[in-house]
């Protein structure tokens, strides 16, 4: 998948990834299926198609378990499904989340609880159900997909905003009560990844230029600079990272 980097201790991995048939999450899993790793994902739709096309590409098939991830307690149970076959989970990816557009005039208490459920809960429970074969293991990597959203202090969706500033909250604690396990736990920031969901639903001319026009590196993102980025938090390569927040963004915001 990445044409820059190989992460030789990324072979034989255990990963679980959410979200990992679709989009940014396929890209990932594509990534580490590549790198030698064993990987398992869940989503809700069905990805049996995808599976094939990496089992027939890279010779090896992800496992995939469907699983809505606001369910916690069938979220948890994917997750033993996959440390019985893949053995303890090692590399926890928590990418899954939903940014649909909505107002603070618009917003119920159901929806804002359900989006809590899908962008910041599921964060935590996956760390909580990884931890016990991490520790067994002698250590292991989270990464937390967070956003450069509430860093911009973007309008349009603003319980979206709140949970991706609460996975950066959230990412320093659990690095700080983990690391003495050797747990690593980071945040990742993309910035405007263009996915196709994002040019069927929410990307203009007009929105694509001015965005472009914030950026450094003139040139949009893409699922590969996401991966890249992820393989990298994974591997011991960057054993001595954690608690941070690195954002790919193309030179949006800063942080530090």
């Amino acid at each position: 998948m990445t044409q820059y980097a190989t992460f030789h201790d990324l072979a034989g991995a255990s990963v679980f990834i959410t979200g990992g048939g679709a989009g940014i999450g396929a890209a990932l899993t594509e990534g580490f299926l590549a790198q030698g790793a064993n990987v398992a994902f869940v989503q809700r739709s069905d990805a049996t198609a995808f599976c094939d096309e990496m089992a027939a590409r890279h010779g090896r098939r992800p496992l995939f378990v469907a699983c809505d991830i606001t369910d916690v307690a069938a979220l948890q149970a994917a997750m033993a499904e996959a440390a019985r076959a893949h053995g303890a989970i090692t590399v926890l990816v928590n990418n899954a989340a939903n940014d649909t557009r909505h107002t603070l005039a618009e917003t119920t208490v159901e929806a804002w609880d359900k989006g809590q459920a899908i962008n910041l809960r599921p964060h935590f429970f996956t760390a909580q159900a990884a931890a016990p074969g991490m520790i067994a293991a002698g250590g292991g990597a989270i990464i937390n997909f967070s956003s450069i959203s509430y860093m911009m202090g973007n309008d349009g969706y603003p319980g979206y905003v709140a949970a991706k500033s609460g996975i950066t909250g959230l990412t320093r604690g659990l690095a700080r009560e983990l690391g003495p396990h050797r747990i690593r736990v980071n945040a990742l920031m993309p910035g405007w990844v263009l996915t196709q969901r994002q040019m069927d639903l929410w990307a203009t001319p007009e929105g694509l230029a001015a965005h472009l026009a914030r950026q450094c590196i003139p040139e949009h993102l893409v699922e590969r600079d996401i991966v890249d980025a992820t393989l990298f938090l994974a591997s011991k390569a960057s054993r001595m990272m954690t608690g941070q927040a690195l954002v790919v963004d193309g030179g949006v915001v800063v942080s530090g």
